[in-house]
């Protein structure tokens, strides 16, 4: 079992930065995908970026392409997500997901462990 502990979350401009930070127990974090999800007010929690345990294939949902990047070192046991050139439209609570040894790492259903989440709000 793993627990997750997300932090890096704000208050940001249109425009800005941020970048979150996901730190895993355990000593096998090399063995798990980790995702990172996101939840708005009044709409279903959907997959943001995900990076597979072996290999470090990448996921990124359509509308954070080129904005988002995920990106893991396992001698932390952390993994991170860069937002940059954020827009009001990400505002959410951003989740931390861990699968071990998940190969559905871009699908919700690879995840089995969960972090409590960080606010993410971007002002216009």
């Amino acid at each position: 079992q793993v627990q997750l502990v997300e932090s890096g979350g704000g208050l940001v401009q249109a425009g800005g930065s941020l970048r979150l930070s996901c730190a895993a127990s355990g000593r096998t974090f090399s063995s798990y995908s980790m995702g990172w999800f996101r939840q708005a007010p009044g709409k279903e929690r959907e997959l943001v970026a995900a990076i597979k345990w072996n290999y470090g294939n990448t996921y990124y949902r359509d509308s954070v392409k080129g904005r988002f990047t995920i990106s893991r070192d396992n001698a932390k046991n952390t993994v991170y997500l860069q937002m940059n050139s954020l827009k009001p439209e990400d505002t959410a609570v951003y989740y931390c997901a861990a699968g071990l040894r998940s190969d559905y790492y871009y699908s919700p259903s690879g995840y089995a462990y969960w972090g409590q989440g960080t606010q993410v709000t971007v002002s216009s």
